[in-house]
C-alpha cells in the first residue's frame, strides 16, 4: 500500500478547509445577518481547523483500522 506524503495531506487539508469555511461564513451570515461577524468567524476557524485537519489525517495514516493488507509479491 502506498503511503501518502505529508505535503498530499497538507494540499488535502487546505482544499477542505476552503470549502469548509465558505460553509461557516455562509451558516454564520444566515444566523447573524451580519456581513462582517460571518467573515471574521470564518477568519478564525479556517488556521484552527486545518491544523486539526492534519493532525487528525497524520494520526489515521498510523491506525489499520479498515484498510487491507496488500499481498505481498513472491519471486521464484
Amino acid at each position: 500500500m502506498a503511503e501518502e506524503k505529508h505535503y498530499r495531506s497538507i494540499v488535502k487539508a487546505i482544499s477542505w478547509r476552503v470549502t469548509g469555511t465558505v460553509d461557516t461564513i455562509v451558516i454564520s451570515w444566515l444566523i447573524t445577518r451580519e456581513v462582517k461577524l460571518a467573515l471574521s468567524i470564518g477568519f478564525v476557524e479556517v488556521f484552527t481547523k486545518i491544523f486539526l485537519y492534519y493532525v487528525h489525517e497524520r494520526l489515521w495514516t498510523r491506525i489499520s483500522f479498515g484498510r487491507i493488507k496488500a499481498k505481498e509479491d513472491f519471486d521464484i
